[in-house]
């Protein structure tokens, strides 16, 4: 029981982690495409930061998704609102994690 207790508090002392998924404007304006450079240079430096986990585009260009890391989804919103698309993007899906794997995240086993 002490164990569970001791996961529970440092679960609630950890920032989270939340998908987004936005839907894309059917066509893409003028205004848009210029934007996307500034977009994707905004999503590299919160990479970069630590805030962004991953980010999808569908392969028809209608949804994006990212995993982004976040006190509560409060801090989520004002994060968003670094996106120069965000005017955009319309009112995002925002869904707390309980875990987010992927293959990055596996060490890689060598026999070196």
């Amino acid at each position: 029981m002490y164990y569970l207790e001791e996961h529970r508090r440092f679960m609630e002392e950890q920032s989270r982690l939340y998908m987004i998924e936005f839907d894309l404007p059917p066509v893409f304006t003028e205004e848009f495409e210029e934007l996307i450079p500034e977009q994707r240079y905004v999503m590299d430096q919160m990479m970069d930061e630590g805030i962004l986990k991953s980010f999808s585009l569908s392969m028809d260009r209608t949804r994006f998704w990212t995993v982004m890391e976040a006190e509560d989804e409060g801090q989520v919103h004002e994060r968003l609102s670094r996106f120069p698309l965000l005017d955009f993007l319309g009112q995002p899906s925002v869904c707390e994690l309980m875990f987010h794997n992927h293959t990055a995240m596996l060490q890689q086993f060598s026999l070196n």
